[in-house]
């Protein structure tokens, strides 16, 4: 990539899509917003109580991360967004063309312990089975890379920067 994009930090639920964010946003210069901030009040307070959101619950949501992407475009910035499903994924290309998406990826007993020790977060852990049966890895079509969450936030940031370093610009 030799363009400023906006990059989309994606993943289920304790992936560290809040942590790698930022990081990367420092890495690339560029500004940093946390998908979390986007949600209405309704999705928060259902995602509080264990219960899953909707596609529907959801369109609000992307649309406001895709209008924050779409005034980046051409500036570069990093956001965080679950964007678990292509269809999502898809929303947020079709307001912000060019985004490209870092996939955090990793082992469900290593994500469900790192959630457990989190804190003054709204999503339980109850809700990470409901993510990981949403979740539709990026296909091989989409512009982005996986990255595995095994390591240290820098490394995992390291090798973000690295494999998204390598990745060639989608043909138009």
């Amino acid at each position: 990539m030799n363009t400023p994009h906006v990059v989309v930090v994606m993943g289920v639920a304790g992936t560290g899509k809040t942590t790698i964010g930022p990081l990367l946003a420092t890495r690339f210069d560029v500004p940093y917003a946390e998908a979390d901030d986007f949600h209405p009040e309704s999705n928060i307070v259902k995602m509080s109580a264990g219960t899953p959101l909707t596609d529907e619950d959801r369109l609000p949501w992307l649309d406001a991360i895709g209008d924050w992407a779409h005034g980046r475009s051409g500036l570069g910035g990093v956001v965080s967004c679950s964007a678990l499903k292509r269809s999502y994924r898809d929303r947020l290309r079709a307001a912000a063309p060019g985004v490209v998406f870092v996939h955090l990826t990793g082992d469900r007993a290593l994500i469900e312990d790192r959630m457990s020790h989190r804190e003054g977060h709204f999503m339980p852990t109850a809700l990470l089975d409901s993510q990981f049966a949403t979740l539709q890895p990026l296909g091989e079509d989409e512009f982005g890379v996986a990255v595995d969450v095994s390591g240290s936030p820098e490394e995992i940031a390291e090798q973000a920067v690295t494999a998204l370093s390598a990745l060639a610009e989608p043909a138009p």
